[in-house]
């Protein structure tokens, strides 16, 4: 019998294997990735750090499959993205995906509370009212839920989209510069919010970002330079265990 202290096993949630993404310019070819591969285990908390234009981003929209790489592929929760088409990597990333961005992408029209219940609706959850009620608590905005995104500050939209992201409780979270529209000490407390949903849910956390503090709380680093990785394997505190 297995000792009841044994460390946990944390399986892969999600792989890349020598992603590289093209594009035509002006001057010919232009390869913004260079051979990325990446193993990232289920309940880690990845930064994805660098200067602008080194790929950051794109690398970003490779592993959510907002974009197909031009050599390589990814591996979500063992389903291999670039055999699906754009139909399905919908319905994937709808199952087991959440977004935050630095522009917090609300749905003017619809109030807090809607714009948190709409990916469950889309789900199909009979208990989408309740979900979103209970999440927008957590995010400490339970007296915001009938306003709409205009009648919030930047630091309360940037909560909204946050309990949108992980009201679904998502295998994987995507961020990309969460923090880069809010000012610092407003940041500062999105990103400490960020970590707890992220500790909370057990979500894996993939973070793009230039905040190098709000990188340092990440598990891992990984640097990028012109599309390329320097170094994916910066650990910075031990990797939780995910029962």
């Amino acid at each position: 019998m297995p000792s009841a202290h044994a460390p946990m096993i944390r399986e892969s949630v999600l792989k890349a294997e020598n992603l590289s993404k093209q594009v035509s310019s002006p001057e010919g070819p232009l390869t913004i990735v260079h051979g990325v591969s990446l193993d990232i285990v289920a309940g880690e908390s990845v930064a994805i750090v660098g200067a602008s234009g080194a790929g950051k981003s794109t690398l970003l929209a490779l592993l959510a499959g907002l974009d197909l790489p031009t050599t390589g592929r990814v591996l979500l929760a063992g389903t291999d993205l670039t055999q699906l088409d754009e139909d399905g990597r919908a319905r994937l990333r709808a199952q087991r995906v959440g977004f935050v961005f630095q522009s917090f992408h609300l749905i003017p029209a619809l109030t807090a509370l809607e714009n948190v219940m709409l990916p469950l609706e889309l789900a199909g959850r009979p208990d989408a009212r309740k979900g979103a009620t209970e999440t927008l608590s957590r995010v400490g905005l339970k007296d915001r839920v009938a306003h709409y995104p205009r009648q919030l500050s930047g630091g309360e939209q940037q909560r909204v989209a946050l309990a949108r992201a992980f009201v679904t409780q998502p295998a994987v979270l995507f961020a990309d510069e969460p923090t880069g529209n809010l000012d610092t000490a407003t940041g500062g407390r999105v990103g400490e919010l960020l970590f707890e949903l992220n500790a909370h849910s057990h979500t894996t956390l993939i973070l793009v970002t230039h905040d190098r503090e709000l990188a340092g709380r990440c598990e891992r680093v990984i640097e990028m330079e012109a599309g390329r990785v320097l170094d994916a394997s910066i650990e910075k505190t031990p990797l939780r265990e995910v029962r």
